[in-house]
């Protein structure tokens, strides 16, 4: 065998057990599908923007291990995510906080807009919730419920929210302050000179083949290690024999537009169910880019089916126990390691893909001997 391990999928997971594998003395294979690195967080420039081809991604953890780790592959700038949603023409900032409570009733205080919101939930007289709509409505009251949520989770689902289930909303945060940051963790910010520069250093040194579909040579690539780490959807693998598990995808139209500012903020939400978009990216934003052109995205919400690019797991009663059926398969393979997102049926945030794939490299090969020192990035590169 000429390799240790055959890397399936050359995503963030796939690179970080690349990289690690190398620096530990393993030799590894990555063989790709499409005809690019990086996974869904492929960038790619146009007209000197970054644009991220598949969705918006914006790094953030309070995982300082994490944090440490992805710098030393790339510089970070200093982007906050601070979302807007628009409701027939009406704007209000993300996540719901004062700014929000304030535009929607023309309140100042924090204990004004528990009052409303406290005073709405109890005239629904909600007990036990039976679907989505009313396990909203039992957290956030009717204003906040048909003017942010219940049209954009229609146009996510592609269903009525009364035909959603409870469990998909657990909670909805409320903050009483007047802070617009989307993420309560230490650390964010997006690479300068996007995310396929990151997975290029972190698989430098490392062979990829790129158009490479696995399953179509499974065989043949197979004899070429002696551990397989699959990354791709674990029913695939398996050829879909116990049933097909579901996600939700997502298409998207990109266009470059000659003006300098489109909409003024990396994300807009559309709220209302006419529009048919989730939401519009504009990409130049997260780098705070000052080009004389723009590139947006509009992004479209829809049933996934087979050869489409699977996005959201659709972890209901059903399809959890599909794949927990197809995960007892899984852990009897003497050769195969399922990971990421697609491997083990579950959305990541990518620091939880970096600390998942670091967990299972310690697993295989060991915590690397220098693991608690500090190394310069091209200390670390060597």
């Amino acid at each position: 065998m000429k390799y240790d391990y055959l890397i399936v999928g050359a995503g963030l997971y796939g690179a970080v057990f690349a990289q690690e594998a190398k620096r530990r003395g393993r030799t590894c294979l990555v063989v790709e599908k499409r005809n690019h690195i990086a996974g869904n967080i492929y960038s790619e420039e146009i007209s000197g923007i970054q644009v991220h081809k598949y969705g918006a991604h914006i790094f953030h953890t309070s995982d300082k291990r994490v944090w440490e780790y992805v710098n030393r592959f790339g510089e970070f700038n200093n982007y906050i995510n601070s979302p807007i949603a628009r409701y027939k023409g009406e704007l209000y900032n993300l996540p719901f906080n004062m700014n929000t409570f304030s535009r929607m009733w023309g309140i100042a205080t924090p204990k004004e807009a528990q009052d409303i919101i406290a005073s709405q939930i109890a005239d629904l007289h909600i007990k036990e919730p039976k679907n989505l709509e009313e396990q909203a409505l039992s957290l956030v009251g009717w204003d906040v419920y048909e003017k942010l949520i219940k049209g954009y989770t229609e146009k996510q689902w592609g269903r009525d929210c009364k035909d959603l289930p409870s469990f998909i909303i657990r909670r909805l945060p409320l903050r009483f302050t007047y802070d617009n940051n989307y993420f309560n963790d230490r650390y964010q910010g997006i690479p300068i000179g996007g995310y396929t520069k990151l997975v290029e250093r972190m698989l430098e040194g490392t062979e990829v083949r790129l158009g490479v579909d696995y399953l179509a040579h499974r065989q043949e690539l197979d004899a070429l290690a002696g551990k397989i780490i699959y990354t791709g959807m674990i029913d695939q693998y398996y050829d879909y024999c116990l049933g097909v598990l579901e996600y939700r995808s997502v298409r998207f139209e990109t266009e470059e537009l000659e003006m300098e500012n489109y909409q003024g903020n990396a994300v807009v939400n559309y709220t209302e169910r006419e529009v048919p978009y989730t939401r519009i990216i504009e990409h130049k934003h997260f780098e705070f880019g000052k080009q004389p052109v723009t590139v947006i995205s509009r992004e479209y919400s829809s049933e996934w089916k087979k050869g489409d690019e699977p996005y959201y797991p659709v972890n209901n009663e059903k399809n959890n126990a599909l794949y927990k059926r197809y995960r007892e398969m899984a852990d009897k393979e003497e050769r195969i390691i399922f990971g990421g997102r697609l491997g083990g049926y579950q959305y990541y945030d990518m620091d939880k893909v970096i600390a998942a794939a670091l967990e299972l490299c310690e697993k295989e090969m060991g915590a690397f001997p220098c693991e608690g020192m500090r190394a310069d990035r091209e200390d670390f590169r060597v």
